[in-house]
């Protein structure tokens, strides 16, 4: 996956980035092209024989280390030195961050770059097929020396003892690399090399990527979308089959990678969706649904259902007694299990399996009652087009989580579903139909179960010559590669460094088919069908032929852009469109002014005749002046071109123009018009004169406009022209005026008063100046919001139109008011309360936006956290218009003055547990929590005393003692649990014992010491001389169980996850008397038995996998 580096969301999600410490906001990735001629000779070889070895760092003390990066001891791996870097509490996530860095990039010579396949893993030292590892390529180079997984995994399941990732405090980390030939990403052209063209990537859309090319080529599918009703009125970002077709035109004429921001746009999917990696089968369900329905009433209707849709029948029939109940059933792909099955027949097989229905599951049969049956299913008819999804993914119960199977697999080329006399085959099943297969596509995910990436294999002619596509790029590859590496499994590699690590091992393939597509062999010449320009509708043709041009035309121009300079030139009828309306300050908006492409070699005095023919101004009566960037940042016209200047070619007089060379010549055009509006010469200009440009403000119309511009002697003061500028604004030639220089706006507005009885020169008045001016204010000023130059120029460079959105609907626009970026806090509350009819501002609470997320920040703004709205709004170089608010039930000064938890009420009587809030002030303790909690929870009787407890991955780790204050308690990751005392515990006697009970089960498929934790832990009081047989009395009694099921239970004292069975006879209290034990949590009464609890999503301790979040497509 052509993994950018967006911002981090607010989610956990595997991001690939460089090391660079971790920020919210934009990891700006700047990937460098890498400069062979400048590189050493041996860093580009071709390696025939990829070198990988696997380094194993084994870090002691891992919880004491105190820095912030550590980095492991130098390896070698193709000759070149690597090592692990890490960040042991987290590069600013809660999340350990590792990453594989180049040793020596700070000695390599100027454009070095090497090219690496490389995974790394943090070992489970209990069970390592727990092993947490993650895999990605990377071009290493100058700017990015390193690469990794900033969320590698949390830091709550590393240093929870039950997990097997930190044992006596050693965590063990390994790093598979493997160097790889160094790869000219650059030049390499897809469409000239293989004929076809790969899609970019839009952030983690290559699941999407690899879905879209098989489905391309598969022509019939793109032949029945050419057919689907479109006109040229839609817009391919509102309509998916327009934005279908015209992706797969693209993909059939264009020369480069096609984009697919068109596609996501049309299934209503935000930036968000694209950075969210999704499941191939689901997005394939969902779109294949959407098309099916978007085909309805068209020519096309029922392609989908032709190509993908067959149908299998699940029957139960009884075995001694005549009676059979089938049901059909359509299916557009099949899951089968990987887990157990060496091939796809013996998935098939399995698929197709007979249970027995007896016992105590017997088959209750109409009018026959219960009876012993076979129950299964059996096909009825296969598609043309066989779509195979392989269970690469399941469900793991003992852990609770996802888990990604990466067992060997085998699939064949060609797939013989009628083999063993039709054994898949329902006996209604069509015998005539020679259901044999022929292998198209083979969709690859590598990596693990939180993220990875995926490609596709895919003939598309079915011919021996397979391609790879893999986002934007396609190259061909040879059957081996396309079957037989992605069956998964382990490989032997052999040693590349000996004496680093001298023997041959095995390493798990992460990378494996995922997805299998087969065409039936004699419906392959409909299927792969030809697919050509008249397949396509003329709109759709006429519109992407021109998008094709002007695509063309702009890379032309962009080619030419050397020959060329634009001149962007400026009139006097520009400032007096734009002032006012579209800008304030300074004189013009470039971007908006008449632009001339004109080639370097041309004269100037040439190019004055394409601007009389533009303008119909004769040349004579045209002058030019050069603008100039000022050191306050304004931008002013500095001086009229010269003559001799004038006779120079227009690229000379860019270079004299600008020092940082770009490809613009900017120009003010100043054209002397008379009463009779006819152009004259040009005045002499000496440098006694100075040019100004004039705006006129209207205080009470909150009005500034452009109204002219005069040539004034530098020995002259502002008096001697009042009655031109009264002329100028149409007021009587008597009137008072007042007076402004507009000097500067950024960052601050600077505009001062000018003294009209100081001369020009002395006010340091030149070329290019601005003098803003108006009648003076009305007395009285309340009629005015803003009653001079300066007052109005600093709203309008202040003002924020901000849009403010409830933080219970985030996507919800609200309502938008007009402020000011230097509002204080109180200012924008206020004049929000104001708005919403809120009594009390302080009980507002804000969020700012986050604009890469385009979602709320995860923190809101404290009270008075901030200075200003501007400060509110700025997410790191980006200035956002949207907060987001809510209405609390107390004023937030009071709230952030409070703390509150949740806190798991536990019955003593009743099986029942309760979540409560309590709010409470910051510096309360744990004794005010359990009295406040008194007054909310039903008790057993009134004098019962409380404990509040921390349970974590069902264990209790800590009492809370009373006086515990309460704000560094944290309730995010582990459960706080409230319970009565009960009494025998208040009156332990000295050889009394209190332990900690946990119910237990074991993997019985794997080594016997692991246990995993489940249900509800609990205290129990153990008495000296006590046996287990006395003790399991009073548990079951506790805990009421059955008989029956308590008599299968097994009782075991456990240290350190290691179970000692006991027996009725032993006296339990001689099993705790070890107290030099780490954590009281780690000693204890294991109860052993099945957990029949239904499995609870415990979000807050637990990972999110990769494909929590469902596919949905909106339009």
């Amino acid at each position: 996956m052509t993994m950018m580096t967006p911002p981090p969301l607010d989610q956990e999600d595997e991001m690939l980035v460089p090391h660079s410490d971790f920020v919210e906001g934009p990891q700006p990735m700047e990937v460098v092209a890498a400069q062979p001629e400048s590189a050493t000779s041996a860093e580009n070889q071709p390696v025939e024989d990829p070198p990988t070895s696997r380094f194993t760092w084994t870090i002691e003390n891992f919880s004491r280390l105190n820095v912030k990066k550590h980095y492991s001891d130098v390896f070698f791996v193709g000759g070149y030195k690597w090592r692990i870097l890490i960040f042991p509490k987290g590069n600013n996530v809660d999340h350990l961050s590792m990453y594989l860095d180049v040793a020596d990039s700070a000695s390599l010579p100027y454009g070095w770059s090497r090219y690496a396949q490389f995974s790394l893993a943090v070992v489970n030292q209990i069970q390592h097929k727990y092993t947490i590892r993650k895999d990605t390529q990377h071009q290493f180079n100058g700017r990015e020396s390193d690469w990794g997984f900033t969320s590698f995994m949390p830091l709550s399941e590393i240093y929870d003892p039950n997990r097997g990732y930190l044992v006596n405090d050693t965590l063990i980390v390994e790093a598979e690399v493997a160097v790889r030939r160094v790869v000219d990403y650059w030049a390499y052209d897809s469409k000239k090399e293989t004929g076809y063209v790969g899609l970019k990537n839009q952030g983690a859309t290559c699941y999407m990527n690899s879905l879209l090319q098989t489905l391309y080529h598969v022509p019939y599918f793109r032949k029945a979308v050419y057919h689907m009703p479109t006109t040229e009125n839609d817009m391919p970002s509102g309509s998916i089959p327009l934005a279908l077709q015209s992706l797969f035109y693209k993909l059939q004429y264009s020369d480069n990678s096609v984009a697919t921001k068109e596609l996501t746009k049309s299934f209503g999917w935000d930036t968000y969706d694209s950075f969210m990696q999704h499941d191939v089968q689901e997005l394939n369900r969902v779109l294949c649904e959407k098309l099916e329905d978007k085909m309805k009433g068209t020519v096309v209707e029922g392609t989908i259902q032709h190509l993908f849709e067959g149908h299998h029948m699940n029957y139960i029939e009884c075995i001694n007694v005549d009676y059979k109940s089938t049901r059909k059933e359509s299916f557009y792909d099949l899951q089968l299990d990987v887990k157990g099955c060496r091939d796809v027949y013996a998935s098939f097989d399995k698929y197709v399996e007979v249970e027995r229905l007896e016992g105590d599951n017997k088959y209750h049969a109409e009018q026959y009652g219960l009876q012993d049956a076979k129950k299964g299913v059996l096909f009825i008819d296969f598609p043309p087009v066989l779509q195979l999804q392989l269970k690469r993914f399941e469900y793991d119960f003992m852990r609770d989580t996802m888990v990604k199977i990466n067992d060997r697999y085998e699939f064949p080329l060609q797939l013989d579903l009628d083999k063993d006399n039709g054994k898949y085959l329902s006996p209604e099943a069509d015998r005539s139909v020679r259901n044999l297969y022929t292998l198209h596509s083979v969709l690859v995910h590598s990596g693990g179960v939180h993220g990875g990436h995926y490609y596709a294999f895919i003939r598309p002619t079915l011919s021996d010559q397979w391609y790879k596509f893999d986002d934007e790029r396609v190259t061909k590859e040879d059957t081996k590669r396309a079957l037989e590496e992605q069956y998964g499994g382990e490989e032997e590699l052999p040693q590349a460094n000996p004496g680093f690590n001298n023997v041959p091992f095995k390493f798990t393939k992460y990378s494996n088919a995922y997805m299998l597509v087969y065409i039936r062999e004699s419906d392959k010449e409909k299927i792969i069908c030809n697919v050509d320009e008249k397949d396509i509708a003329e709109h759709l043709r006429v519109r992407l032929k021109k998008e094709q041009e002007e695509k063309e035309h702009k890379k032309k121009e962009k080619a030419e852009a050397h020959l060329y300079t634009i001149i962007k030139v400026a009139r006097n009828e520009d400032l007096v469109e734009q002032i006012g309306r579209g800008i304030y300050f300074d004189l013009v908006d470039h971007d908006k002014v008449r632009s001339f492409r004109i080639q370097k070699q041309l004269a100037f005095n040439l190019f004055k005749e394409e601007v009389a023919k533009e303008f119909g101004i004769p040349v004579q009566f045209q002058r030019f002046w050069l603008w100039a960037r000022r050191q306050n940042h304004t931008y002013r016209p500095n001086r009229p071109l010269t003559p001799l200047e004038e006779t120079q070619s227009v690229g000379q007089l860019r270079e004299v123009s600008n020092k940082a060379h770009n490809a613009e010549l900017k120009l003010f055009l100043e054209v002397d018009v008379g009463l009779d509006k006819i152009p004259h010469f040009p005045p002499e200009k000496t440098k006694e004169d100075i040019l100004l440009f004039f705006k006129l403000y209207d205080p009470e119309k909150e009005e500034l406009r452009y109204v002219g511009r005069l040539f004034v002697k530098s020995i002259g003061k502002p008096v001697d022209i009042l009655e031109k500028l009264n002329e100028l604004a149409g007021f009587d030639p008597a009137e008072e005026i007042e007076l402004y220089e507009e000097i500067k706006f950024e960052p601050t507005v600077m505009c001062e008063v000018i003294d009209k009885n100081l001369t020009f020169r002395s006010s340091q008045l030149e070329d290019g100046d601005i003098i803003c001016y108006q009648k003076p204010p009305p007395e009285n000023d309340k009629m005015c919001r803003y009653p001079d130059v300066p007052s109005f120029l600093e709203y309008v460079h202040n003002r924020q139109v901000v849009h403010f959105r409830s933080l219970e609907k985030p996507k919800e626009d609200g309502f938008c008011l007009e402020l000011s970026k230097l509002y204080t806090y109180d200012d924008v509350v206020e004049r929000l309360a104001r708005h919403i009819g809120l009594e009390d501002p302080t009980k507002l609470r804000l969020t700012s936006h986050n604009c890469y997320s385009q979602q709320p920040k995860p923190q809101p703004i404290k009270y008075r956290g901030v200075e200003h709205l501007s400060d509110m709004l700025a997410h790191y170089n980006q200035t956002s218009d949207i907060l987001y608010y809510e209405v609390l039930d107390i004023p937030l000064p009071e709230l952030q003055c409070l703390k509150t938890l949740k806190v798991a009420f536990h019955h003593a009587t009743k099986d029942e547990v309760v979540i409560h809030s309590i709010r409470l002030p910051k510096n309360s303790t744990v004794g005010d929590v359990l009295t406040d909690l008194k007054t909310k929870v039903d008790l057993s009787h009134p004098d019962a005393e409380l404990r509040l407890l921390e349970v974590f991955y069902h264990k209790i780790y800590k009492i809370f003692p009373a006086n515990e204050k309460i704000e560094n308690i944290n309730d995010q990751y582990w459960t706080l649990r409230a319970e009565e005392i009960p009494e025998e515990e208040k009156n332990l006697g000295p050889q009394d014992r209190l332990i900690h009970v946990y119910h237990f089960t074991k993997d019985a498929s794997q080594n016997q010491t692991q246990v995993q934790n489940f249900g509800e832990p609990f205290f129990l009081v153990i008495h000296e001389g006590e046996t287990l047989a006395v003790v399991k009395i009073r548990i079951q009694k506790k805990l009421q169980v059955p008989d029956e099921d308590f008599s299968k239970w097994k009782f075991a004292f456990l240290s350190l996850g290691r179970p000692e069975y006991l027996q009725d006879t032993d006296i339990v209290s001689h099993r705790f008397q070890r107290r030099d034990i780490y954590g009281a949590w780690e000693q204890y009464l294991g109860l052993e038995h099945p957990d029949t609890a239904p499995k609870r999503a415990y979000t807050a301790n637990q990972s999110r996998h990769t494909f929590e979040k469902p596919v949905k497509i909106y339009n």
